[in-house]
């Protein structure tokens, strides 16, 4: 009865180490999401004028440009999945998975081939596990991404989507990236989005009657304008989705490392009890013992007087 005291102790001290670490990976998540959020609303101003300014100049030009041209015939397509490098965060990982896999049986169904692109270790795992092909990965930064990283994504992707045939980069029709839109700290959402060729929404709407239509200057011409913005607003929205994607990584590893930390107290309390109860138990038997072989002495005594 005594060892299994000493396996409860020994498995009490285990646990408040490991609830340790949860608790510290809980503190440092939830210092680091405020500043991802920071990051990502001090971007957002700059992908939403960069917006108005590629619909504009998509809008009231008539230069047919090659990321804004639909393609009659789609038979290809690429798609940037968004994950974390390191573990610890709850099902964020896998719920970006899961939504890229929709997506790519989606595509599938409309007979395109799919080029895999990822972004942290996860996905690169996951795929490298079921023996699918990814044609490059980026990894190290999944928490703290820079726009240096988000431009050079953002080249490789345009490159892929302008290449021909007989190039040596692979020639898509579209590109998609899948990422964790961040909603609150306790909503994240898996979004899926089409970015080449472009889609652009704002100022398509037809005018009404009496209204004024700006009017717009481009120079040095509207081809070398969009050649100028389209990349510029391709690497911005890969930059706001890794930030959104951050953010929601940081949430997912505060409320899963709250949640270890809560169950640790729980198992600490249980372990305890137990505890207890086999000390207790203990107690009462070695007591029993010294009860009966009082008595047993006693019998003795009085049966040889």
């Amino acid at each position: 009865m005594a060892l299994s005291v000493r396996e409860y102790r020994a498995r009490i001290k285990s646990t408040e180490s490991m609830k340790k670490i949860t608790r510290a990976m809980e503190l440092i998540a939830a210092s680091r999401i405020i500043k991802a959020q920071q990051r990502a609303q001090a971007a957002a101003p700059y992908a939403r004028e960069l917006t108005r300014a590629v619909s504009a100049v998509a809008t009231f030009s008539n230069v047919d440009h090659a990321l804004t041209l639909e393609p009659e015939n789609p038979k290809k397509a690429a798609i940037l999945i968004v994950t974390s490098d390191r573990g610890l965060a709850g099902a964020y990982s896998s719920s970006v998975l899961k939504e890229a896999e929709r997506l790519i049986e989606k595509l599938k169904g409309e007979g395109k081939d799919v080029d895999l692109y990822t972004s942290g270790r996860k996905a690169e795992a996951y795929f490298k596990f079921r023996q699918r092909r990814v044609v490059q990965s980026w990894t190290g930064f999944s928490d703290q991404p820079t726009y240096d990283v988000a431009a050079e994504i953002g080249a490789t992707l345009i490159a892929t989507f302008l290449a021909e045939e007989g190039d040596d980069l692979a020639d898509v029709d579209e590109v998609h990236v899948v990422y964790t839109r961040f909603r609150s700290m306790l909503s994240q959402e898996p979004t899926a989005v089409r970015l080449l060729p472009l889609e652009v929404v704002e100022g398509t709407e037809p005018p009404e009657a009496g209204d004024l239509l700006p009017l717009y200057e481009f120079e040095p011409s509207p081809s070398d304008v969009l050649d100028s913005l389209l990349p510029r607003y391709v690497q911005s929205r890969i930059f706001f989705a890794l930030l959104q994607a951050a953010a929601s990584e940081l949430a997912a590893r505060q409320k899963a490392m709250k949640s270890a930390t809560d169950n640790a107290d729980e198992l600490i309390k249980k372990y305890k009890r137990i505890a207890n109860q086999a000390r207790q138990a203990g107690i009462t038997q070695e007591i029993s013992e010294i009860v009966g072989g009082v008595n047993a002495l006693a019998d003795a005594q009085a049966g040889s007087e």
